[in-house]
């Protein structure tokens, strides 16, 4: 099963840290490129535990849904996001917010299962795994960019925060 692991430092509370990686509107700014929106379940605000969102997108030239799932979750230092529907056989995403030194350090831990045996394997290997990569990494850009200046208020109520 491929992973991918990566590690922002962000320069920003925990608690908006951690919000903003549950936004369902900040994701649909983040995927803008791939036309990506939350079109059932949980369609704005905040995903909490047990709630569902299902996302449309385009990828590879093909529109596509993947609902998912929070499975785990315990503010503002973890939550997990698991596919139940969708082309994947199947994802785990965990979400992990650690203060260091007065930053965050936000960490995804992102496991995903293709389907097609062989085939599915080597496109993996070939294609999809970086393309993953980059789309969670340009993600986590837009969160950092988000947390570290006011836009974080364009999506989270600033009342919770002060």
């Amino acid at each position: 099963m491929p992973k991918i692991e990566l590690s922002t430092e962000i320069n920003s509370s925990i608690e908006i840290c951690f919000d903003l990686s549950r936004s369902i509107d900040l994701h649909q700014i983040s995927t803008a490129n791939t036309s990506e929106k939350a079109i059932s379940g949980i369609t704005n605000g905040l995903i909490d535990l047990n709630e569902h969102v299902t996302w449309e997108a385009n990828h590879f030239g093909v529109r596509q849904q993947l609902t998912s799932k929070i499975t785990a979750y315990q503010r503002p230092y973890h939550f997990v996001d698991e596919q139940v529907k969708g082309i994947f056989k199947s994802i785990h995403h965990s979400h992990e917010f650690k203060e260091i030194n007065g930053k965050v350090i936000m960490t995804d831990v992102f496991n995903f299962s293709s389907p097609y045996g062989i085939f599915g394997r080597i496109f993996n290997l070939l294609i999809l795994k970086a393309y993953l990569k980059n789309l969670l990494t340009h993600r986590n850009e837009v969160i950092k960019n988000y947390a570290e200046t006011e836009k974080w208020k364009l999506v989270l109520d600033e009342k919770q925060y002060l």
